[in-house]
Parts: C-alpha cells; sequence; structure tokens
C-alpha cells in the first residue's frame, strides 16, 4: 500500500514511517520542516522514503502528493502547550486549516482511508467519581486552590475528594488548552469527513508520548525531554506541583505500532473510530522523573509546588478498545523505556 504520512520526518512521525516501511509498505512523508519541530534541515528521506517538503496548508502541495496514494497517515501539528495566546493563530492555522486543506484534497483524489494523530488532551481531566455522587466531571481547577498547594480537584456537587479511574474513548471531550481545542477540531473535521465521503478514519488519542528522537529545549518539549536536559545539565528536574499527577507515559515505537494496527483496521470498516494510545500503566509525573534520574545516575527530582494554568491532574487511560479492535498492547515498560530514553539520541 501506498501510503503519505504528513509530518513523517518529525519525531513520531519518523518512527511511524519506520514502521510503516518495516510493515511493507510504500511510503511518501510531507513535512513543512516548521522550526518549532525541526531546527536543522529536513532530510531527502526517512527509512529510505522519500520526504516532500511542503506545508499541509498548501492545497497544490498536498495534492501532488496525494497522487497514486491509498490512504494517508495524518502526523502534521503543532503540539504542547505553547508559549502564550500570541501562538494560538499558528496552532489553529497548522493543525486546523491543514487538516481541512487535506480533507478536501484526499476527497477529491478519492482516497478515503485515515489515521488521525489525536490526543488525550481532548479529554481535559480525566475519569473521577465522587462517593455521594458517582461519577463527575470537575471544573477547572481554581487559581486559589492551585496556588495555596490544593491540587487535587474535588466534586463539582459537594467538594469531596475524588477518586481518579480510567477514561474511555466515548469520554466527554473537554479541552483546556489552545492546543487542546485544535486536536478537537481536528476529531469533528475528520468526523464530518468521514460522513461524506463514506471513508474510514481510526483517531489515535496519544497519551504522553516519549522516546529516541523527542525534540529537546524548545517551549514544545514533552515533559521527558525537558527533565532529561535538566539531568544532562547535572540540575534536578523541577516537578510542577507535588509531583503526583498521573499520566500513561507510551513509548514511541509502541505509537508507531498503533498507528500501523490502526491504518489495517481502516480497510476493514467506513466511520469515524477514536483510540486510546497508552500503556495502561498509570504514572506520577515525579515517579516518571525519578526514574529517568536513576536511569541517568543524576539528582533526585525536586517538586517545586508550581503550576500551569491548564493542566489537568490525573488522565489514565483505559486500552481496551485498541487491544480488543486493533490488536494493539504496548510492549516498553517505563523502567526499560526510561534506561534506553536516558542515553538516545534526541532532536535537537
Amino acid at each position: 500500500m501506498h501510503v503519505l504520512v504528513t509530518g513523517g520526518a518529525g519525531f513520531i512521525g519518523s518512527h511511524v514511517t519506520v514502521a510503516l516501511a518495516a510493515a511493507g509498505h510504500r511510503v511518501t512523508v510531507l513535512d513543512a520542516g516548521h522550526p518549532a519541530a525541526h531546527r536543522r534541515p529536513l532530510p531527502g528521506t526517512v527509512a529510505g522514503q522519500p520526504v516532500v517538503r511542503a506545508d499541509v496548508r498548501d492545497a497544490a502541495a498536498v495534492g501532488r502528493a496525494l497522487a497514486g496514494v491509498d490512504a494517508v497517515v495524518h502526523q502534521a501539528a503543532l503540539v504542547g502547550p505553547g508559549v502564550d495566546l500570541d501562538d494560538l493563530p499558528e496552532y489553529v492555522g497548522c493543525n486546523d486549516l491543514g487538516t481541512a486543506v487535506l480533507l478536501a484534497a484526499m476527497a477529491r483524489a478519492g482516497v478515503h482511508r485515515l489515521v488521525l494523530a489525536s490526543s488525550m488532551v481532548v479529554y481535559g481531566e480525566g475519569a473521577y467519581a465522587c462517593p455521594a455522587h458517582g461519577p463527575v466531571a470537575p471544573a477547572p481547577r481554581p487559581v486559589a486552590d492551585l496556588a495555596a498547594g490544593r491540587f487535587e480537584p474535588g466534586c463539582p456537587a459537594c467538594g469531596a475528594p475524588l477518586a481518579p479511574g480510567l477514561v474511555t474513548e466515548d469520554a466527554r471531550l473537554d479541552p483546556r488548552s489552545g492546543y487542546a481545542a485544535t486536536k478537537v477540531a481536528q476529531e469533528h473535521l475528520t468526523a464530518v469527513w468521514a460522513r461524506r465521503t463514506g471513508g474510514s478514519v481510526a483517531a489515535l488519542r496519544y497519551h504522553n508520548v516519549y522516546g529516541p528522537g523527542m525534540p529537546r529545549d524548545t517551549p514544545y518539549s514533552g515533559v521527558a525531554a525537558i527533565f532529561r536536559s535538566a539531568l544532562e545539565a547535572g540540575t534536578a528536574p523541577r516537578v510542577f506541583e507535588d509531583g503526583g499527577q498521573r499520566r500513561d507515559f507510551v513509548h514511541v515505537r509502541d505509537v508507531a505500532a498503533a498507528n500501523v494496527a490502526a491504518l489495517a483496521s481502516t480497510a476493514r470498516s467506513a466511520g469515524w473510530r477514536a483510540y486510546n494510545v497508552a500503556s495502561g500503566v498509570a504514572t506520577t509525573v515525579g515517579g516518571m522523573a525519578a526514574a529517568l534520574a536513576r536511569a541517568m545516575d543524576g539528582p533526585e527530582p525536586v517538586v517545586t509546588g508550581e503550576f500551569r494554568l491548564g493542566d489537568v491532574r490525573h488522565v489514565l487511560a483505559s486500552p481496551a478498545r485498541a487491544e480488543a479492535e486493533l490488536g494493539f498492547r504496548a510492549a516498553v515498560g517505563l523502567d526499560g523505556g526510561m534506561a534506553e530514553f536516558a542515553r538516545a539520541a534526541l532532536r535537537a
């Protein structure tokens, strides 16, 4: 199969390209070389597959790249919380306008299979239950609570402490940042496209991805890369809040494997379907920082009590749907993954 991978020279996209090529697919990479993801010129190939330098918002370039293509794996996006609201127009342009241009071009070209890189940020907070009121959706945490060190969200009805649970793909969407809002919009746009064209979309909601080739030392770097940069400089990782916020850290090779599995699923049925791409193991941010510090023989993390507006407390994923429908199950454990990550080359 001939697959177009947008953003295929980036962190996750390059691993996806490698995995698709290893699975026997012919791949064309379309990548803009955006400075948020690339500090160096784009390579001519990724895993021996050709790279076309073009912005996904360029309808003519996208149309040319779709010639002879059977399916698209859409990885191109600006990621992370950004610096401030001045980033918002570029996020919306790259992520949402870019997706709209791509979908229109796919409809014209008669390409009806799509794998979308979405994100766990579409959920906002994860799943919670109150002892008295059952499943509840907490509101954004008040600044006064965060400043006072009260980090756990309370029940919106009675204020009681909540028990975090596993969020499933049927949870309501509640974006808490500009980036999150663009990922929700991508999902809605692709769902409209699937209904209008009879196409098939697998929307992969990545949880916290880490691994070799991760971008470093940029405002858009993931937390694992930020911690590693600190440890390489001989300083302790600085962990926000009390370090107890829970996440699901999933290795980039597992994410690439999920994309290969999702691509196969798009041949089986039309319509739109979301999948959590996660390890299924809950880890605190403080625990992840400590695991990386051990792997690098560096100083223990420092818990700062600082906070960022828009951050959520706990997002723990249920991987059951991806395992049942895609046959995907994460294979890389956190300790082994962090030991590799501690020494792997990162993206400058």
